[in-house]
């Protein structure tokens, strides 16, 4: 049986990650904070093998797996997107985490970055443009993204870096814009947003969790990949989309909060070339996962 190890697993996209692994023919070995709420998502099963550790205790995983394992999944990270002092932490262990895969005996170690890598950029964001960071969450993705490559190197791993985008459906804790917004619109209170003119993406949790499977099994070491759909239109598409779907009688006053400074336009031409993934969840199939 192929085996996986995944930090993080309990989290939005890990959680995602652990349950699409099983279901394709992995053993997992599931790395999660004893303290946190989430590991009640993390569902029995003879393929599951939760571990309980601290981020900070990375050096300490390769004691407690006993076998050598096919893929290594770093997805744990912490902090703020401007609390510098956790965002910088967060490099060191994902540095420990590569460390830890080689002591395993891991062939491949594939860590999640994300779009706050590129900035603020307004042409569409391929692999190969330089970061341009802004806060210190894209800042510290993007030093762990060279460290790590570096370290693995040194230490003869395959290494592939995916950057995440914006996802959506199976565990999106509230909080979060979409989900409050379906929220709002099935109570039929007003909803207040930005003028939504600008371009995002969405990717179903899910369709990310088999891309990065697809990445780990037949993803080049030494690239990065964005890890979208590739399917972007302004945000008021997509809100709209939502507002007709749900409660047409809802209100929706665009234009009451800031813009924000980013807008998404992944292109999604290298992974597909690369590892023939595509995204297979529509949009509102995503939605209908929020209760």
């Amino acid at each position: 049986m192929k085996k996986a190890v995944v930090t993080g697993a309990a989290g939005f996209a890990g959680c995602n990650l652990v349950e699409h692994l099983i279901r394709q023919g992995y053993e997992v070995y599931a790395v999660v904070r004893e303290s946190s709420a989430h590991n009640r998502r993390l569902q029995e099963s003879r393929c599951l093998h939760p571990i309980m550790l601290d981020m900070e205790q990375m050096n300490l995983l390769p004691g407690k797996i006993w076998e050598p394992c096919d893929l290594f999944y770093h997805l744990a990270w912490a902090g703020g997107r401007d609390e510098f002092d956790a965002q910088y932490r967060n490099v060191a262990v994902a540095v420990s985490a590569v460390e830890a895969a080689a002591q395993i005996g891991c062939r491949r170690f594939i860590c999640t970055g994300s779009q706050a890598e590129y900035g603020s950029r307004t042409q569409i964001q391929t692999e190969d443009l330089a970061p341009q960071p802004f806060s210190s969450y894209g800042a510290a993705k993007a030093a762990a993204c060279y460290l790590t490559q570096n370290r693995a190197q040194q230490l003869d791993i395959d290494w592939i870096w995916g950057r995440i985008f914006s996802l959506i459906g199976r565990y999106e804790p509230h909080g979060r814009m979409l989900p409050d917004l379906v929220q709002k619109i099935r109570a039929g209170e007003t909803a207040h947003l930005s003028a939504g003119t600008q371009n995002w993406d969405y990717l179903d949790a899910g369709d990310a969790a088999d891309e990065l499977i697809a990445l780990g099994e037949r993803g080049r070491s030494g690239e990065i990949y964005n890890i979208a759909n590739g399917d972007y239109h302004p945000l008021k598409e997509f809100t709209e989309q939502i507002r007709t779907a749900l409660n047409p009688e809802a209100q929706i006053i665009y234009g009451e909060l800031p813009s924000p400074l980013v807008s998404l336009q992944p292109s999604m031409e290298k992974v597909s070339r690369e590892t023939g993934w595509k995204p297979k969840v529509s949009f509102m199939e995503s939605i209908s996962e929020y209760q």
